[in-house]
C-alpha cells in the first residue's frame, strides 16, 4: 500500500505539472481560433439622428411605386434589418466559412401627406413595388480560423434568390481582393486601424480606434470606418449588368430638376451612389462584435460632373436611403454574454486551470518527498538497531528462530535452573578477560560466520542433586582454560593428559564421579567450594 501511494503522488505530482505547462502552450492556441459553431443573430432597427427621440419615422426610403407616376416620391420609413451568420461549408481546422443571410425590412411608412401604413412581404416570390422587403443578400466568405482574415477561397454576394433546381454561383457575385474583417474581428485586438469589408459597397475601408468602453461590464474598443462614395452602379449583378434601381433615366420634372439651362422634358441620368459611416464595439481578446451602428446613406445624383452639365442636374441630390441601423438591445446582451464566455474559456485555460494544477502538483511532490524521508528514517528512530543491548535476547530467552533447549532428565524437587546457550547469528567473540565474570553478556556472533544452531544436553552427575546443563556445540566454541568447578574438588588434581573431556553417555551405568565442564560459563556463579568437602 505505501509503494501504490508513492507512485500515486510521484506520477500525478509530474503529471500535475507538466499539464500546468502543455496547457497555455498547447490548450489556449486551439481555443483561439473561429469556433466552427459559430451562429449568430443580431438585429437592428432605424433610430433617430444623435440627440433626436421620439420619431416613429427616423429614416427616408425612396418609393419605388413612383417610377410609374409623375414625379419621383419619398416615404418617412421604420426599418428593421437582421443578419444571421453560420459556418458551412468548407470549414476545417484551418478554415471557417461564414454564411451571413442579411435583409431590411420596411416596418411602416408615412408618406408626404402624413399617412402612415404598414407594409408586409409577399410570400408568392412576386414582388410589388410597395413590398416590404427593401434588400436581401447572402455573404459567404471563407477566413482564416486563427486570424480570422479573408483566405480568398470562397467570397462571394448571392443578389438574387436561386430557383428550384438552381445554382447558388449564377445568382451571385465573386468578390475578389477581400481582406477587411466584417463579422468577427481576430484575437487580440490592438489600438489601431484595421480593414473593415462593406457589402453595400463591396469594398474595405480603414477603421480607426476611438476610445475604450465599457458595454454591460464588457470592456471593449470602439471603431469607426468612414465608407467613401461609391457608384453602385459599378456594382455588376450576376449576369455583369448594373443592379437594378442603380440606374434611373427619368424627364427632369419627374426629378423635379429646374434651372438654367433645363428643361421640363429634358431626360436626365441619374446613378445611385452608397457611403457610409459604420461604428463597431470590439471585445479586444476575442474580437468578438458586441455592439455597433452604421449610418447608411444612398442617393442619386448625376455621374456628369462636366462644366457642360447643367449646374442645377450636377448639384441635384435625392436620398434613396437614409438611416441609422441600431443594433438592439437583446443583441447587444446577447453578445456580450458571448463575449464573456469566450472570455473566461481563455482564462481558465490560460491562467486559471495551469496555476490549479501546478499547485495540485507540487503538493504532491511535496507529499511524495516527505513519505520518501519518513521511509527512510524509520528504521534509524524505531528501536531496530540489532546493535543495540536492550533488543538482545537474554540467555533465559532462547533467540527467535533457534531450536529450543530439551531437558533429558530433570527431577521434580529440584528448582535448579536449566541453563541453555543458544547459537545466534554471526561469528563468536569473546572476551578472555570476562572469564567468570557473572555480569558479562553472552558471546555475539557477527554474519557472515554464524554456525548452525546446535544444543548439546549435559546430564547432571550427582544422583541427589540431578541438574540438566544444555551448552552449544563444543566444536564451535573455544575452549576455556580448565579450573575448579563444582564438579570436581580442589585436592583433586586434573588430569593433563587429558586436556579435554568428553561427556558420559546417558546410559552409562558406571559412576564417573564428579565432572568437570571443560568450558567456562561466563553468567554463572562460581560455586561454593566448601559444598563439596564433606562428601
Amino acid at each position: 500500500m505505501k509503494r501504490v501511494l508513492l507512485a500515486f503522488t510521484a506520477f500525478f505530482g509530474v503529471a500535475f505539472i507538466a499539464a500546468a505547462v502543455v496547457i497555455p502552450i498547447y490548450l489556449v492556441p486551439k481555443l483561439k481560433v473561429v469556433p466552427l459553431d459559430l451562429d449568430i443573430t443580431s438585429v437592428a432597427t432605424t433610430v433617430p439622428a444623435q440627440g433626436e427621440t421620439g420619431d416613429r419615422f427616423p429614416a427616408v426610403i425612396f418609393d419605388r411605386c413612383s417610377v410609374t407616376k409623375k414625379k419621383a416620391a419619398q416615404f418617412d420609413a421604420h426599418l428593421t434589418q437582421q443578419r444571421r451568420s453560420v459556418i458551412v461549408d468548407p470549414s476545417d481546422a484551418d478554415q471557417a466559412t461564414l454564411q451571413s443571410a442579411q435583409t431590411v425590412r420596411i416596418d411602416r411608412v408615412r408618406d408626404s401627406a402624413g399617412t402612415e401604413r404598414d407594409l408586409t412581404m409577399s410570400t408568392d416570390g412576386e414582388r410589388a413595388c410597395d413590398d416590404a422587403l427593401l434588400t436581401a443578400t447572402v455573404d459567404r466568405v471563407s477566413v482564416n480560423r486563427k486570424t480570422s482574415v479573408p483566405n480568398g477561397v470562397v467570397s462571394s454576394l448571392q443578389l438574387e434568390s436561386v430557383p428550384e433546381g438552381g445554382n447558388v454561383e449564377d445568382a451571385s457575385v465573386r468578390l475578389d481582393d477581400r481582406k477587411g474583417f466584417q463579422y468577427k474581428f481576430g484575437f487580440n485586438v490592438q489600438k489601431r486601424e484595421y480593414y473593415y469589408f462593406d457589402t453595400n459597397t463591396r469594398q474595405d475601408s480603414p477603421a480607426k480606434f476611438v476610445e475604450e468602453k465599457v458595454i454591460n461590464g464588457v470592456k471593449t474598443y470602439h471603431f469607426e470606418a468612414d465608407v467613401p462614395e461609391k457608384d453602385l452602379s459599378d456594382l455588376p449583378n450576376p449576369q455583369g449588368d448594373a443592379a437594378l434601381g442603380t440606374i434611373l433615366n427619368m424627364p427632369a420634372s419627374w426629378w423635379g430638376i429646374t434651372g438654367r439651362g433645363v428643361k421640363a422634358k429634358d431626360m436626365v441620368e441619374m446613378h445611385r451612389y452608397g457611403a457610409a459611416t459604420r461604428h463597431v464595439y470590439v471585445e479586444p481578446v476575442t474580437g468578438t462584435i458586441v455592439s455597433g451602428f452604421e449610418e447608411q446613406h444612398q442617393y442619386f445624383k448625376s455621374p456628369d460632373d462636366s462644366s457642360e452639365t447643367p449646374r442645377a442636374i450636377r448639384e441635384f441630390r435625392m436620398d434613396a436611403l437614409k438611416a441609422t441601423f441600431q443594433w438592439s438591445d437583446e443583441t447587444v446582451a446577447q453578445q456580450t454574454d458571448r463575449a464573456k464566455h469566450y472570455v473566461n474559456l481563455l482564462k481558465w485555460g490560460g491562467t486559471y486551470v495551469p496555476i490549479i494544477l501546478g499547485v495540485l502538483g507540487g503538493l504532491l511532490l511535496l507529499a511524495w518527498v516527505f513519505l520518501v524521508w519518513r521511509g527512510r528514517k524509520k528504521p534509524a528512530t524505531s528501536g531496530d538497531d540489532p546493535q543495540d543491548p536492550q533488543d538482545q535476547p537474554t540467555l533465559d530467552e532462547p533467540t527467535s528462530g533457534a531450536p529450543p533447549a530439551v531437558a533429558l532428565d530433570k527431577a521434580p524437587a529440584d528448582e535448579t535452573p536449566t541453563t541453555s546457550y543458544a547459537v545466534t547469528d554471526g561469528a563468536y567473540t569473546y572476551d578472555p578477560s570476562s572469564f567468570g565474570d557473572p555480569n558479562h553478556q553472552r558471546p555475539t556472533f557477527a554474519a557472515p560466520y554464524a554456525p548452525a544452531p546446535d544444543t548439546t544436553v549435559i546430564p547432571s552427575v550427582e544422583p541427589d542433586a540431578p541438574e540438566t546443563t544444555v551448552l552449544p556445540d563444543q566444536s564451535q566454541w573455544q575452549r576455556a582454560v580448565p579450573q575448579e568447578s563444582e564438579w570436581q574438588p580442589r585436592h583433586e588434581a586434573p588430569d593433563a593428559q587429558t586436556p579435554g573431556h568428553v561427556a558420559p553417555s546417558p546410559l552409562d551405568d558406571t559412576d564417573t564421579g564428579a565432572f568437570r565442564s571443560p568450558f567456562a560459563d561466563p553468567t554463572r556463579p562460581m560455586p561454593d567450594p566448601d559444598q563439596n568437602r564433606d562428601r
